[in-house]
């Protein structure tokens, strides 16, 4: 009896511990969004290769307990070579806003081999830009410049829930 309440004890955390690592990734209700505009709208150009090319401000919120950090990647899905990475920030401090035309962690190395935003620019057609945020349970700990794919390697099992946002420009 005494070794089936043990066995049953241990189940039970067991599916516990793996409830809670379930729930690790996306269980809150985290949400990006921009004064500059609205989800599925068009990107001022201001934003974008014709105008000043440089980030909008981003709102987040319900950042979950336990976040350490934040990571952003803005990405481009419709891109004729594949999804093409505009700007990667990793290692941001825990904040619900970041700022126009700001630097707000370290910067990872965009498609365009720059450690910089590099704002939507499609060469014909309207394309999507993903502005994808990520609440990490640890500070990634690069070097700025890496690579979009060391970056995502390295949130790899720290994600504690993530939102996008996307904004539409054409040519």
């Amino acid at each position: 009896m005494r070794v089936l309440i043990i066995a049953l004890g241990v189940l039970i955390g067991s599916a516990a511990l793996a409830s809670a690592q379930e729930g690790k990734e996306g269980g809150t209700d985290m949400k990006i969004s921009s004064p500059s505009f609205r989800h599925n709208q068009s990107l001022p150009a201001k934003f974008t290769c014709k105008g000043e090319n440089v980030n909008p401000a981003l709102a987040v919120e319900n950042i979950p307990q336990g976040t350490t950090s934040l990571v952003l990647i803005i990405d481009d899905p419709d891109a004729s070579a594949g999804t093409w990475v505009h700007w990667v920030v990793f290692d941001i401090p825990v904040m619900n806003r970041i700022e126009e035309n700001s630097i707000p962690g370290k910067q990872g190395t965009n498609d365009s081999g720059r450690v910089d935003y590099d704002g939507p620019c499609p060469p014909s057609g309207t394309h999507r830009y993903f502005f994808k945020i990520y609440a990490l349970d640890t500070m990634l700990n690069l070097e700025e410049g890496v690579d979009t794919g060391t970056v995502k390697k390295a949130m790899q099992g720290h994600i504690l829930a993530h939102a996008e946002l996307i904004g539409l420009f054409g040519r």
